[in-house]
């Protein structure tokens, strides 16, 4: 039981960190207690993994899931589903099979705990917050390195307070409640801060519904979001029969927070995020009426049992407006087996809904892709440009029962117009059926597996030390709020390319400079100049390691997303920031710039040696980030250190 005193998110970092100092802003080491990885992160997280060569995971548990990319249009995808089989057997992970779910539904169900760290390569991993882990995306180095049993570094962060009073009316859900943060702080509000829920009104809160808040903080920037382990926690771990997993750990009645937003829940009404940011928030009712081309349901903030009996209900009687179409899909067999138990199943096959695997979908842009010009209404986190797969596609954010509403009618509709609001009723028992998990094998077993590798897991580039100098060319420029989506696309043509470097660079940057990698490569690499908030998003770190191969030297911007930033460290890219963040406007494409890096202790200056003037950076890297990246990144720092011991 923990038992230190403060926010539940002091008691959880507390008890975890193993070096440096509790303070907000000091970087401290946490021992990680589980991790995740999935198939599009996971398979080069094994290939670092194994190039570490420890012989066994450390972790108490580590899962590999299967849920990005299943489309098996050749062999890459199937090739690399063998491979994290391989490894999952061979190194003592579970494994989740290919159509078992997504991950962070299926961590909710069977795996999380409340008091525990998890660390997972995606960004979506706070999740787990919902049953209060302390739960955090990481590049898959990262996520790597800890299950070698070595501690993750992040900065002691700010607590902010979400206070819920009040209860949410009908048709209000809990997408609402995360889309009201975001209006209030949009996505970089979160940066370096937890957004930790208390208050009467979180005990109005089921676990599936505290989840999906906590899995679209992530779009705030921040580095986790939590909510206490309380009697409704205790109640869903009961009936997911691990009862015996519940510990209780709440916020004492004088825990401070160094900010404090406060909701009433009983004042929320049904919310979208427009096109292109989750943050950019207005009710339905502004905007209601348009027409909609295609309606998704689902993915790991709105897919659990919960999410998909409301839709159901709603749907019930009804069949899909002609003029757009209906995707689900569900987060878990768990789910689908209550929906067919229930008969709820029926109604949305009968309503003409496209019934899809368990697995993220469209959400990754992996089939499903709305038509030329459409607008789509779905209940994901994401509406980045060109994410769906469609560049030219407007992309709405809505709770389930805004999406299913706009399914009947087929314009944009507020749910309130329908009427009274559907009861449904939650199981007290969960069906309980882990035959898609292969558990690990005991250590005498798995030293005797062979890992199978296909001819499109490519080797690991090299990652050299770097000089105290940096040259080169200014290679592109781009604007705020670069998502990792324009840096390393995802979608069913690149996606299944993880595992091979070489060919996945190829496309770094295609939404916005198609040219970028053969550009990268004619100049021997050089810098990305950049505006606020770089690198927001996805954990991906395939947005570090494709323009680590084609030579990026420094990315250079006014403002870093966390995750991101982390990975440029990891691989050897040196992250800097303009003192003054109007000397962004000095730099211009094909400028020959000069940055002496040193040791990385202290700013640093700029030389254009194009224009014949200097910059002032700097950095926000420890000690030990300087380190990691004189060595050439995380990898040969980790093998280095685990050499020594």
């Amino acid at each position: 039981m923990i038992s230190m005193s403060g926010t539940v998110t002091e008691k959880i970092i507390n008890e975890h960190v193993v070096e440096g100092e509790i303070a907000p802003g000091e970087e401290v080491a946490l021992k990680i207690d589980q991790t995740l990885t999935q198939d599009a992160t996971g398979t080069m997280a094994y290939l670092q993994f194994e190039a570490i060569g420890i012989l066994r995971v450390k972790t108490e548990l580590s899962v590999s899931y299967v849920d990005h990319n299943t489309l098996q249009t050749d062999f890459k995808n199937p090739d690399d589903h063998r491979y994290l089989q391989s490894v999952a057997k061979r190194y003592g992970l579970y494994f989740s099979r290919p159509g078992n779910g997504i991950c962070h539904q299926l961590h909710l169900e069977r795996f999380a705990r409340p008091g525990k760290t998890l660390i997972g390569s995606d960004s979506h991993t706070p999740t787990a917050g919902g049953i209060g882990s302390f739960a955090i995306g990481a590049g898959g180095l990262d996520v790597a390195v800890s299950m070698a049993g070595m501690p993750y570094r992040i900065k002691y962060p700010k607590i902010v307070g979400v206070k819920l009073t009040g209860e949410l009316p009908d048709w209000v859900s809990a997408k609402d409640v995360i889309l009201e943060v975001l209006r209030r702080i949009d996505v970089k509000g979160g940066v370096g801060k937890v957004l930790e829920c208390f208050g009467p009104g979180i005990k109005t809160l089921s676990v599936p519904e505290r989840a999906t808040i906590t899995n679209m903080g992530t779009e705030t920037g921040a580095t986790t979001s939590i909510f206490p382990s309380d009697e409704v926690t205790k109640a869903f771990l009961e009936a997911q029969e691990r009862g015996d997993h519940w510990v209780p750990l709440e916020a004492d009645a004088d825990a401070e927070y160094d900010e404090v937003i406060e909701l009433n829940l009983s004042e929320l009404e049904p919310l979208a995020a427009l096109p292109h940011s989750p943050g950019k928030v207005k009710p339905v009712r502004e905007i209601a009426g348009m027409d909609v081309q295609q309606v998704a349901i689902g993915s790991c903030t709105n897919s659990s049992l919960r999410d998909l009996k409301i839709a159901a209900n709603i749907l019930k009687g009804h069949t899909v407006a002609d003029n757009l179409h209906l995707t689900i899909n569900p987060g878990s067999r768990q789910v689908v087996e209550h929906l067919i138990e229930s008969g709820e199943m029926q109604y949305l096959v009968a309503s003409g809904a496209r019934i899809l695997e368990n697995t993220c979908g469209p959400c990754i842009g992996m089939g499903a892709a709305p038509p030329s010009h459409a607008v789509s209404i779905r209940t994901f986190n994401r509406n980045f440009e060109g994410r769906s797969g469609t560049k030219d596609a407007q992309m709405f954010l809505v709770s389930p029962e805004v999406a299913a509403a706009t399914a009947i009618k087929g314009v944009l509709t507020d749910p309130r117009d329908l009427g009274d609001y559907p009861k449904i009723e939650m199981p007290r028992q969960f069906i309980i059926n882990d035959n898609m998990f292969i558990r690990t094998l005991p250590p005498e077993e798995s030293a005797k597996m062979e890992i199978q590798r296909g001819p499109n897991i490519k080797p690991l580039p090299g990652f050299p030390s770097l000089p105290d100098t940096l040259e080169g060319e200014v290679l592109i420029k781009v604007e705020d709020n670069i998502t990792t989506d324009h840096i390393m696309p995802a979608g069913a043509k690149i996606l299944p390319l993880r595992s091979n470097i070489p060919e996945i660079s190829r496309y770094v940057f295609e939404a916005i400079d198609p040219e970028f990698p053969a550009r990268a490569l004619e100049k021997g690499g050089g810098y990305i100049i950049g505006g606020e908030n770089y690198g927001q998003g996805s954990s991906r770190e395939h947005a570090a390691l494709a323009p680590k191969y084609l030579g990026v030297k420094a990315v250079i911007v006014k403002s870093f997303a966390r995750i991101h930033l982390a990975n440029l460290i990891n691989f050897g890219i040196v992250p800097l920031t303009f003192k003054d963040s109007s000397d962004y406007e000095s730099l211009e494409m094909g400028d020959k710039l000069e940055v002496a890096i040193g040791k990385l202790r202290d700013d640093v200056k700029l030389r254009n040696l194009t224009k014949g003037n200097e910059i002032e950076l700097t950095h926000s890297l420890s000690q030990l980030d300087a380190e990691i990246l004189k060595t050439g990144g995380k990898l040969p720092w980790v093998k280095a250190k685990i050499g020594k011991e």
